[in-house]
């Protein structure tokens, strides 16, 4: 459940009045999601999400979400488009907190992966990366290779507790990335967390991106390794090179990949499944009694992890 932070009806009515957004008739919350509050709002003008951010979000980062979303909308990437008040401010505060409104997006994550939707995919993910250029802010990825090691150290002591003789293995895997961690490919901004249920569908053409608050600035490519982890890989963990194949054929249908790019992947997508590992390995270990949220099952991501370990070079993910 992603309703953290409940909200009565005057302090709603507090805060939209500097909208014009016309007659509130629904607020409902959302149930997916997992580090901010959400609520569909509906209207007499239409609907909206309304976002309060919760403590997991830091508050000077939020002028680079919501300014990034307003970019890509505005080149024509279907992804939520925030709302200005009538002083021009797309950022405001409800409950305590800060908030934001953004527009609704159609259409619905899909349950069951076909390679036709790894394809559409690949291709939406090529156009946020091309849309991207010429961002003004920045943010350096905090998830990025300067911070596994940090990640991986906060759960060291208990790693044995998920899988004997993990903390052994992470650390070898991370020695390893940091001597092989690519440098010098094309950089720009990322999504960094583009899963299946960040993904709307209409029939098989992807109708919206959502979730914008771990885009950062890191190597383009290593979006597309996480997308390579998220999509790719069956609920029994193993990889389907038919994914890979459509995902990376979509992506290079609208911005080709460099050689250098093709080189590094299996590297980078390494990279990807440690860094979801550490997360949910954190998570997993660090459980709220009580909370709402289920932490995601970490050793989902050492299969992946030692999947990409072990392959030979880029032709395991379907490139010739």
């Amino acid at each position: 459940m992603a309703v953290y932070t409940a909200v009565g009806e005057g302090e709603l009515a507090r805060f939209l009045a500097s909208y014009d957004l016309g007659e509130v008739l629904a607020l409902v919350g959302i149930r997916e999601g997992v580090e901010n509050t959400n609520y569909r709002l509906e209207t007499s003008l239409g609907r909206f999400i309304l976002t309060i951010y919760e403590k997991r979000v830091d508050p000077a980062d939020l002028p680079f979400f919501l300014g990034l979303m307003t970019h890509l909308a505005e080149r024509g990437l279907p992804c939520p488009l925030p709302v200005r008040n009538r002083e021009g401010a797309v950022l405001g505060r409800l409950a305590g907190k800060p908030a934001a409104i953004v527009s609704f997006l159609e259409g619905r994550s899909v349950r069951r992966i076909e390679p036709v939707h790894c394809a559409a995919v690949g291709g939406a993910l090529a156009a946020l990366h091309l849309a991207g250029r010429g961002f003004p802010l920045h943010r350096p990825n905090a998830l990025g290779p300067s911070g596994w090691r940090q990640l991986v150290a906060a759960s060291r002591e208990r790693a044995s507790e998920v899988a004997e003789g993990l903390a052994g293995e992470l650390e070898a895997e991370l020695e390893a990335l940091e001597r092989a961690w690519p440098r010098g490919l094309p950089e720009g901004v990322i999504h960094a967390d583009l899963f299946p249920d960040n993904v709307f569908f209409e029939g098989e053409r992807v109708s919206g991106l959502i979730d914008f608050y771990f885009a950062c600035d890191d190597l383009l490519a290593y979006d597309l390794a996480i997308c390579l982890n998220a999509w790719c890989f069956e609920n029994d963990g193993a990889f389907n090179v038919t994914k890979a194949r459509a995902l990376l054929t979509g992506y290079r249908a609208r911005r080709p990949l460099a050689p250098g790019e093709v080189e590094a992947l299996p590297v980078l997508a390494r990279g990807a499944a440690l860094r979801f590992l550490a997360t949910r390995l954190y998570d997993w270990l660090h459980r709220v009694p009580g909370a709402l949220v289920k932490p995601k099952d970490p050793l989902e991501y050492l299969t992946k992890l030692r999947f990409h370990r072990s392959v030979e070079g880029p032709a395991a993910y379907g490139l010739e």
